[in-house]
């Protein structure tokens, strides 16, 4: 299956189309699932608030994570990454792959202006690494803080294409925003 270009065509049907269904000559071939290539890794990522480099003990830091031990050691570590002193440009580079700045994300979300990489709308031509996964048969899903949604669409009524669900995750348990009941999440 060509993966070149995303989302991947659907199957062209060749052969014979007959006029009757009953006719004993009539197939067509199965539907298949859309499943990521054989051998395809698993993907996680974990972002963490306000955590240094050198915090966590994955990397050699004091702060004691043996489950991030352990998934860092059977996995891939990725230490020459931008990150910025704020939260939501940090997140939406690291979503998209991208300078914070070329995906509108110059500050936090709440301090967007009109300026040119810094209204917090992400161009629809640069789509996540979720989107990505997704458009290759894999499952996503993100939990926890979302705080890439520009401000004046975190509504009841959306819209919707720039949270989680409309960015390439097909489920999402968190909450949108910067900050969240630390009593009652």
């Amino acid at each position: 299956m060509a993966r070149e270009h995303l989302p991947i065509p659907d199957p062209k049907h060749v052969g014979l189309t007959t006029y009757d269904a009953k006719d004993p000559n009539t197939k067509y071939p199965p539907i298949k699932e859309l499943r990521p290539p054989d051998g395809a890794p698993n993907v996680v990522i974990v972002l963490i608030d306000d955590v240094g480099f050198g915090a966590s003990s994955a990397f050699g830091g004091p702060c004691n994570t043996p489950v991030m031990e352990r998934l860092a050691a059977a996995g891939l570590k990725l230490n020459r990454f931008h990150t910025t002193a704020l939260c939501s440009p940090t997140r939406q580079a690291l979503l998209t792959g991208r300078n914070h700045h070329s995906v509108g994300m110059g500050a936090i979300t709440e301090m967007a202006t009109s300026a040119p990489g810094n209204n917090s709308i992400r161009p629809k031509e640069k789509a996540p690494l979720a989107e990505t996964l997704k458009l290759n048969g894999y499952s996503t899903a993100q939990f926890g803080k979302c705080h890439e949604v520009p401000g004046w669409e975190v509504t009841p009524v959306g819209p919707f294409h720039q949270w989680p669900t409309g960015s390439g995750f097909e489920h999402f348990y968190g909450f949108v925003g910067g900050e969240a009941n630390q009593y009652y999440p």
